[in-house]
């Protein structure tokens, strides 16, 4: 049984932090807009000046809500593949899911003069660009799905998963390699990962795929909980693990997939969030890990985000450097402090 006074408080707590950062986090930037106008501004009010409103409504806020769909959907990413691998230092991408993005992308930009003229130009465009990153973790997301159908070992399909990575890493050396400078920069621009590049329409269809993604989670507690039982006496229970292995992967790829598409590669956050949460609940029931790593993931993003805007600055950070700056340290302080990274 769940004692669910015993996370209540934590709960109200990280709730209220998600708050503070939300607000913080728009109200951080080159230039600083105070709490009152951007209250004003959330319920419709009119502010002081037209450009904080402008600033607020077509700029911060996107980004912010883009950053608690990327911080919780990675999250919640790693949470299932560490759960269904029995691997703590199992992430999002172990499947190639960013190795497929980055792929896609690759031959978009690195490619783009085989293909010439306008068409190469329309490939290039921001939609052209996350066209591709979803078509190529697709299909490697296709090609995982279908080994993983005749596969019976779960371990296997995350070697095969690793190997797939390693193919797609030297296709894209090779297309680094012919790349002009001008492609080689747009290409690790990319690599860097941002949050402020999205429209509300962006969003909008980021958050659809996103959602079914998190149902899938949500509908997957049980089976997730089994799981830590191991497969054998998962089965016993009657659980299909083939058709429950395929809906935590089809979860996780819809997830990941999509938020790297839309946003480039985000290090570490799949991988360090989940473990953070352990620490903090100190339990395996994925009833109660799972809201709480959607809190953590989305606060850790939000404050990853403040960090890299350089607050009164007109520099920015990349998103994916403040990440691993922070998502690393955790992990060695981790396997340091507690020896082994427990379920």
């Amino acid at each position: 049984m769940i004692d669910k006074k015993t996370y209540k408080l934590p709960s109200i707590i990280l709730t209220a932090i998600l708050v503070v950062c939300f607000f913080l986090n728009i109200s951080l930037g080159s230039v600083s807009i105070p709490f009152k106008a951007i209250f004003n501004s959330l319920i419709g009010n009119s502010t002081e000046h037209e450009t904080w409103q402008h600033i607020i409504q077509n700029y911060r806020l996107p980004k912010a809500f883009t950053a608690i769909i990327v911080g919780s959907g990675l999250g919640i990413s790693g949470l299932l593949m560490q759960t269904l691998f029995r691997n703590p230092l199992a992430g999002p991408f172990v499947l190639g899911i960013s190795s497929g993005a980055s792929l896609g992308v690759a031959l978009v930009i690195l490619g783009s003069s085989v293909f010439g003229g306008v068409f190469g130009a329309l490939f290039v465009s921001k939609w052209g660009i996350v066209i591709a990153a979803s078509l190529g973790s697709f299909l490697v997301l296709l090609a995982v799905l279908m080994v993983s159908l005749k596969v019976r070992d779960t371990m296997a399909i995350l070697i095969i998963g690793l190997m797939f990575a390693s193919i797609t890493a030297a296709i894209v050396s090779v297309l680094s390699y012919f790349g002009s400078a001008e492609q080689l920069q747009q290409y690790v621009f990319w690599g860097f990962g941002s949050l402020g590049n999205l429209s509300w329409t962006d969003l909008s269809i980021l958050f659809i795929i996103y959602s079914i993604g998190l149902i899938l989670a949500i509908l997957s507690i049980k089976t997730l909980n089994t799981l830590l039982l191991g497969e054998n006496y998962a089965k016993s229970l009657g659980l299909n693990i083939k058709k429950s292995r395929l809906i935590i992967i089809i979860a996780t790829s819809l997830l990941a997939g999509t938020i790297t598409a839309f946003t480039g590669p985000i290090a570490f956050i799949g991988l360090a969030i989940p473990h953070l949460t352990r620490q903090v609940f100190n339990t395996s029931n994925h009833k109660i890990l799972l809201p709480a790593v959607f809190l953590f993931g989305a606060i850790v993003m939000l404050i990853c985000d403040s960090i890299a805007q350089l607050p009164y600055s007109d520099l920015t950070l990349p998103i994916n450097a403040i990440t691993a700056l922070i998502g690393a340290p955790v992990i060695i302080w981790l396997l340091v402090s507690k020896r082994k990274m427990v379920f």
